[in-house]
């Protein structure tokens, strides 16, 4: 015998199913207006983009034609992001927002030949150098070299490329900790509490740097040759990050590279004893 049996669809099904025909009139619309209008249909990601610009996330200091936030006296120029010193008049500061307790910060960078800059990124003497280390004085000396902690700590080598080509440069800073890499590996990590770092703070410290100083504004450094800086970019570290604590050793400095050093800093000594005596005669 034959059973013309068909099963009857529970009420599930049959919920399911109307459920989906309702819906597929505005689905349709839907996707029919953001393939007429692209605009709308990226709206929700550049909404979402500037929701997530919080801490912990990369902000890009450099971009476009215009030096927006940032503080000069005509001297520099932005074109297509990249950033260059046209004469004298000073350094170039971000004005925007000071620089983060702890940070992360990413820049590329060039020079030309012979020529001199730096990234202060906090109070004082806190400086990434920037050099051509072939030909500027400053280069014979590793604690003067580029991605030096400018007259602290000398970078672990000379990475740096050749002029006229980019370079990249980060600067790691948590607590008591700062690193700076060149060209995608760590030249510097220094714990300035350690201390076996003792000399170098030192150092940093009779020459004006305060170690411990915080809340300044990026600045680059205009030192009357010819730079470029492009794809700045800042975030903030929140306590739960984590940063790579291997160290690196610094580069052996000769020893009579550290007495043409010494002289140097006996040097800057004086005259800064000769500037605080004239600024307290000036108050008489």
């Amino acid at each position: 015998m034959h059973l013309n049996f068909r099963p009857r669809p529970c009420h599930q099904t049959v919920r399911s199913l109307h459920l989906a025909l309702h819906c597929l009139p505005v689905f349709a619309l839907l996707c029919s207006s953001s393939i007429a209008n692209p605009a709308a249909a990226t709206a929700n990601e550049r909404d979402l983009t500037k929701a997530s610009q919080g801490k912990g996330v990369f902000e890009t200091l450099s971009k476009g034609d215009t030096l927006d936030d940032w503080k000069h006296n005509g001297n520099w120029q932005i074109k297509a992001g990249i950033i260059s010193r046209q004469g004298k008049g000073g350094s170039l500061v971000y004005m925007g927002k000071k620089v983060p307790n702890d940070f992360e910060l990413k820049f590329e960078w060039k020079v030309g030949k012979g020529s001199n800059s730096g990234v202060y990124y906090r109070p004082t003497q806190y400086e990434y150098q920037i050099l051509d280390n072939d030909v500027h004085p400053d280069g014979k000396n590793p604690r003067t070299s580029a991605a030096s902690l400018y007259f602290c700590v000398p970078p672990s080598r000379d990475n740096t490329k050749p002029v006229g080509q980019w370079n990249t440069g980060r600067i790691v800073c948590k607590g008591t900790i700062v690193q700076h890499w060149l060209n995608g590996e760590k030249v510097i990590h220094l714990d300035y509490q350690d201390p076996k770092w003792a000399s170098q703070v030192e150092m940093l410290k009779q020459r004006g740097g305060n170690l411990n100083a915080r809340g300044a504004h990026l600045s680059l450094q205009d030192h009357g040759d010819p730079v470029w800086y492009r794809n700045l970019q800042l975030r903030e570290l929140q306590s739960g990050d984590t940063i790579d604590l291997t160290e690196v050793q610094p580069a052996k400095i000769k020893p009579e590279v550290l007495a043409a050093e010494k002289k140097k800093l006996a040097g800057i000594i004086q005259r800064r004893s000769q500037a605080k005596q004239r600024q307290q005669q000036n108050k008489k």
